[in-house]
Parts: structure tokens; sequence; C-alpha cells
């Protein structure tokens, strides 16, 4: 058996943090190395103290305040979490010359287009979340060259309480789900994308990647397509503007690089959708 790959995956307890764990659990090619609040990412000592204890080959940084809505109420905590821990992984890893794995969002993004958005695009957060995770890839980019950053779009999986979840809870009740049908982007399982971190892990890759599954639809359609399989045919999702939810309107990500370099291609969307109801009702996902 060859020396195994020391991953140390930081915001080990959310959604794609969970993703990975279980994705590597059985593995003989990757030791799993994990952390979350245990070792807060904006504690700049507790992130070098255990970059130097466990000396890591590849870092992920999973962790991240998402609460849009605590982000724009406390702007100092959402740039310490989603910039300042970014900062203190990519010092961590230049100082032990780690590959560092950044996840980002498809919030970094504006939203006020009408076309699907490739990694040469410029960025215009809105958003305080937004604004902090792009704080987080700048100093990234700034602090070490060994670095993949990944874009992702309407992430969801087992780990938190999350958009899947409120709509099967609205659906198995009954009635009205009102959402918006202007809002567009494309749901990215957090399955589907562990896969892709996978094989950036031993790949020689570097620079910005966006990431989300193929097609696109609007929060309301996401919605329909849960509905249908979960099976809830007494649940109705109306359609409505997005109102006052934060998110940009719309941040379609066009896997550009990834097509144009050929490493890789994301499922569509309701595939991955599929897959990840159908590991939750066997068991496999929670």
């Amino acid at each position: 058996m060859g020396v195994m790959t020391r991953v140390w995956i930081a915001g080990a307890g959310g959604r794609l943090g969970s993703a990975l764990v279980r994705r590597f659990a059985s593995s003989t090619a990757f030791k799993l190395l994990t952390s979350d609040r245990d070792v807060p990412v904006e504690d700049s000592k507790q992130v070098g103290r255990f970059a130097d204890l466990n000396h890591p080959d590849v870092i992920i940084n999973c962790a991240g305040l998402t609460d849009v809505r605590l982000c724009e109420n406390c702007p100092e905590e959402a740039y310490k979490v989603n910039a300042l821990g970014a900062r203190n992984l990519a010092v961590a890893a230049r100082r032990i010359d780690a590959n560092l794995i950044q996840i980002s969002t498809d919030d970094v993004f504006d939203g006020a287009g009408n076309a699907a958005l490739c990694e040469f695009d410029d960025p215009h957060p809105v958003t305080m979340y937004g604004k902090s995770k792009y704080a987080g890839e700048k100093l990234v980019r700034e602090l070490t060259d060994k670095h993949v950053i990944v874009r992702s779009s309407w992430l969801y999986g087992a780990g938190t309480y999350d958009f899947v979840d409120r709509v099967l809870d609205a659906a198995a009740i009954g009635g009205l789900i009102r959402l918006p049908g202007d809002e567009i982007s494309s749901p990215t399982s957090a399955d589907a994308l562990a896969g892709l971190i996978e094989y950036l892990i031993t790949a020689r890759e570097y620079g910005l990647y966006h990431a989300s599954c193929e097609g696109w639809c609007s929060r309301a359609d996401w919605a329909r397509e849960i509905v249908r399989l979960a099976g809830y045919s007494g649940a109705v999702v109306e359609e409505g503007a997005a109102g006052d939810t934060l998110r940009p309107r719309f941040t379609l990500l066009d896997n550009m690089m990834m097509r144009i370099t050929g490493i890789y291609r994301m499922p569509d969307w309701k595939d991955a959708l599929a897959a990840y109801l159908a590991g939750r009702q066997t068991g496999g996902q929670v």
C-alpha cells in the first residue's frame, strides 16, 4: 500500500464537510483529519497548532458563516469566519507546503444579469455573505500559490437543516408552498461536489473552478422536483417574487474551466437530487 494523503477537512460538520467525511471514511488512499468548532478557523493560533501537529498534505476549507441574515446583522463576524478564517488556513498551508482547496459561493456575484457566469466574469458581491466570501478568495490568492478556489451554488446535503429539508417538511403536511420563480441558479448536491473535490486532491490543478450541477432552475422549480421525487401529491408549489431573501436573483454558474480543460463533469441537478433523496430513503445520507 502506498503512502496515504493526509487530508484536513476544516468545517467537517457542515453539508460539504459531512459529505467528504462519508466519502473518504473507508478510503485507503486518504488519512482523514477533521475539525469543526473545536479548531475555529478564525483563531490563527489554533489553526497553526493543528497544522503543525498533523502536517496535512491537503487542507479543504469547508468552514464558513453561511446564514445570510446573520452575516448582514453581524458583518465583523462574517469577515472573521469567511475572510480571516481563509487567511489563517492559507498562511498555514503555505508554511507546511500543503495544497489548499477553498470553498466559495455563487453569492460573490450580484445576480443582476441573465447570462451564466463563468470564472472570467468579475465578481461584484452585494450581500455581506458574498462580500466576506470574496474577501476570503482574495486572501487565499494572495497568501498561497498552491490553491484551488471552488465556487458552487445552492448547496444541499446531510449535515445541516437546509432548503430540501424545509420543502420536505412543508410538503409532508400538504397545502401550498410559495417560493420565488425569479431566483435562478443550479441546486448542487454536496455529494456531487465531494466527487470533484476528491479528484482535485490528487490532480495537479490550481486556480479557480466553478462547480455547480449541470442545468438550471428557479427556487420554485427546485421545490416542485423535490415534491415530485418524494411523492407528495397533495403539496402544491406556487411561484412568487423573490422578496426579501437577501440572495442574488440570478447566479447561474458556468463550469467553463472544467469544460475547457476537460478535467471533470458535474452531474445534472435533477439526477443528483434524485440520488440524494433515494439515499435518504434508504438511510444512506442521514
